[in-house]
Order: structure tokens, then sequence, then C-alpha cells
């Protein structure tokens, strides 16, 4: 059911329209005037509007210019009994989504309805996996170290300065290119992402420049490369101090005549491309081994911007274990549930050498694996790799082929654990751990749990 308003000074025409769109099962609402629809419109917030361009007092074409004041994405249709060109074509340039000529025809507006409301519909999914995206890839913390790089984020990337990201595995260098893309004015043109670390020496450059039917074997056919795929937007190059000799070669190329040649072809291919490169490895160190061109590391790192690890900006834990939690529980269909002060303390003072990828793992982790509805500090102590409890469950984790198998090892641990902690008192422990007690003995036969001397 949508929202509808109708704009018309007759009131036949208002009660033949409204009935009929009542009869398809829509909430309408009916104005006489401009000042009247203005104010409707404020109050109902219509999925779609249809609005009269000749009335008194207001002109229709007023009208709808402050409707889309109101709201730029606003969805009106125009009605006239005089229809001109001229006046389509202002009804047009003022947002109009389409224009109707009195008498209505029923059918019409039928087919003009379901696809205003099928727009609609698309922009509003639109809009909220945007919104999604953005989500998923923003920077979250607010110490002194982050505050800093989206300071120089926010600065570099309404330019097409290229911009070299550095930093540890996992600190985020990806997030920090994508966000500078968003705020770019190639926002709307393609982002393409690269790791040069992923892909063997032999096919980076077709995968980079393209190639040409029949260039080397397994070229069925031309195929565009990474550089025509985001002309005129931006290409990330991740693990940039992973590029083969040959490639760098090329890139440096591409990057000071802003043209390309795929393999196995002749003629040049002119790129509009912004190129922002990333890599966890000290280009310095590689260019004295002679594995990275030097000029081609002064081309890349116009803007340089370090990333800090999490070990560094350990005030952003507390606010990173909320952000994933939530994303969590809401992707993955999971019940919500709260981190104890303890527990985030415990997070806090881990040394998480993969960083922010780490804790995000982490946190899933506990949520699937933890029970109860708060996750405590004991929790991270069992569960969490690296500090275990009681036993050697970082290892036994660690060596765990599957994640039925994972959960299974941890399952056994935290009840082993829950049972040393009572005494091996069962009752007691199934009390605690909001279990029935013959679930709680399943559990102990399943996993042959035994009662050390």
């Amino acid at each position: 059911m949508a929202r509808i308003l109708v704009v018309d000074d007759e009131q036949g025409i208002r009660h033949v329209l409204s009935q009929l769109l009542e009869y398809e099962g829509h909430d309408i609402r009916a104005a006489g005037g401009g000042a009247e629809a203005i104010t409707l419109f404020e109050e109902f917030r219509p999925d779609l509007t249809f609005l009269d361009v000749k009335m008194a007092r207001m002109d229709g074409l007023e009208v709808l210019s402050r409707l889309r004041e109101i709201d730029p994405g606003a969805l009106v249709v125009m009605i006239s009994g005089h229809g001109t060109i001229e006046t389509a074509v202002q009804a047009t340039r003022r947002g109009a989504y389409d224009f109707l000529e009195k008498p209505l025809d029923t059918d019409r507006i039928l087919v003009l309805l379901r696809n205003a409301l099928q727009q609609r519909g698309l922009a509003e999914e639109n809009a909220r996996l945007r919104t999604e995206v953005q989500q998923r890839h923003e920077m979250v913390g607010r110490s002194f170290a982050v505050r800093q790089v989206l300071e120089r984020v926010e600065r570099v990337a309404p330019t097409d300065a290229r911009v070299l990201i550095t930093g540890e595995n996992g600190t985020g260098k990806e997030l920090v290119a994508r966000a500078i893309h968003r705020l770019s004015p190639r926002a709307n043109r393609p982002f393409v992402e690269v790791n040069c670390a992923a892909i063997p020496a032999e096919l980076i450059e077709s995968e980079l420049f393209g190639h040409m039917k029949g260039s080397f074997t397994g070229a069925h056919e031309d195929r565009a490369g990474k550089f025509e795929l985001a002309h005129t937007g931006t290409l990330f190059l991740d693990e940039i101090g992973d590029m083969s000799p040959n490639a760098q070669a090329k890139v440096l190329r591409a990057l000071q005549e802003g043209v390309i040649t795929r393999v196995g072809g002749a003629r040049a291919i002119q790129v509009d491309v912004r190129v922002l490169s990333a890599t966890n490895k000290e280009l310095a160190e590689e260019i004295r081994g002679g594995r990275f061109r030097e000029d081609l590391f002064y081309r890349l790192n116009v803007i340089p911007l370090h990333l800090p690890p999490l070990r560094e900006r350990r005030e952003d834990i507390a606010m990173l274990v909320q952000h994933f939690a939530d994303r969590t529980v809401r992707e993955g269909m999971l019940r919500p549930r709260r981190f104890s002060p303890e527990a985030v303390e415990r997070l806090q003072r881990m040394d998480w050498p993969g960083n922010v990828r780490e804790l995000r793992n982490t946190v899933e982790r506990l949520l699937i694996l933890a029970s109860g509805d708060t996750i405590t500090a004991a929790d991270v102590d069992m569960l969490v790799a690296g500090k275990p409890q009681g036993g050697s469950l970082s290892a036994d984790l660690l060596s765990s082929t599957t994640f039925a198998e994972f959960k299974d090892v941890a399952e056994r641990a935290f009840i082993l654990q829950k049972l040393r902690e009572n005494d091996w008192n069962v009752a007691e422990t199934a009390r605690l751990l909001d279990m029935p007690r013959s679930n709680l003995y399943k559990k102990i036969e399943r996993y042959e749990l035994v009662r050390e001397e």
C-alpha cells in the first residue's frame, strides 16, 4: 500500500481519482489548492503526488517547486486540461516524474502508478544498499590517530592526487581507499580494486591492461583490463609492493602518459584514472633491494597516508566492539548480546597482531560461541585464541579444520571449565548456564568429560 496525495481544484477530478486509487488499495489524501497541498505533503509524506497544473491562487508548477524543495526525491505527476509541450517541458525541468492530460485515462493512470512506485522502491532499495555499504566500509574510532587519518582523507579526497596508503595487514587500508573515492568528484564513477599479491606475475599485466585475442594461451577473446574498467573513476592497487618489475614499468608509463596498451595489442588507449595504492611493506627497503622502482614510488607517493595499528589506538576498541557486534547481529541473524565492561577491558589489553580485521573476527566468534545474554571476561579468556584459561584451548582451536569442529572444541572446553569452576556440581553448573540438567548430562557424555583426580 502506497501513500498518494491528489491535488486538484476541481472536486469531481479529486473524487474520481481518489476513488480509483483507493480501490487499488492505497492510502489517499486530497487537497483542493496549493497551500493545502504543501501542508498535507509535509504531514503525510506521500510516495506519489498527482498535481493539477492550473489552479487558483497558486499555480501547480509553483507547488511542484515547493514540494521538490521539501523532498528532492518527491515523485510528482502533473495533470493538465490544457497540456502543451512548453508546460510539459517546464514541469520536467522542475522535477516532475510524468505528465497526464485530461480527460484522465484509467489504464494510463494505473500503468504510470505501477511504474512510479516501482521506481521509488528501487530508489529506496539503492539508498538502503548504499547506506549498508557505507556502514560496512566506514572507519570507526575517536582516537587522535584516527582523527588525523580522517582529516587527511577529507582534505585529499576532493583532489585527483595519488595517495599511497601504508600500514600493517588488517588496519583498514581498503576502507581508506573507498572513503577517498566516496568523498571525491569521482564518487559516482567506478571503483576498481586489484590485489597485486593475489594475481600470478605472468597474469598481472593482462589483469591491469587487458589483452587481445590470441595474445597468449587461454586468451580466447579481447578483454579490457582494470585501467580501462576504472576509466573516469578510481583504481585501487592493493599490495602494490608485490607487483612484478615488468608490470611496474607499464604502470609507470600509464601514470606518466595517461595511456595503456593491451597485451598483444598495438593501439594506445587513453585512460582517465585516479590511482590509489596500498602496501604493508617498507617500500624504501624494497627499492634498496631492487624489487621496486624508485621512480614509480615517487609517482604513487604524492600523498602518504599511514594507518596506525590497533595496539596504538586501544581507546577505539570499545567503539569497534560495539560496531562489529551490531553489524554481526544484523547480518548474521544472531540474537543481540552485550559485552560486559570486563570483557571489553580484556579485549583492550590484547596485542591484536591482525589489527581491526582480527578484532572483527573475534567479536563474531564470541557472539556465536559464548553462552548467556552477556559476553563476559571469562568468555574472552576461554574463546579468544591466545588467551586460554584452564587448558590449551588456543592450540586446540587453531587445529580445527572446519567450523563445526571449531564449535565442538570450543563448547567442550567451555563446559569443562564451568564444571571445574563449580567443583563438578552438575546441578549448579546447569543452573548457571541456564541449561536443563538433562542437556548438560548429554553433553558431558557426548564429549566424554571426566573429573580429574
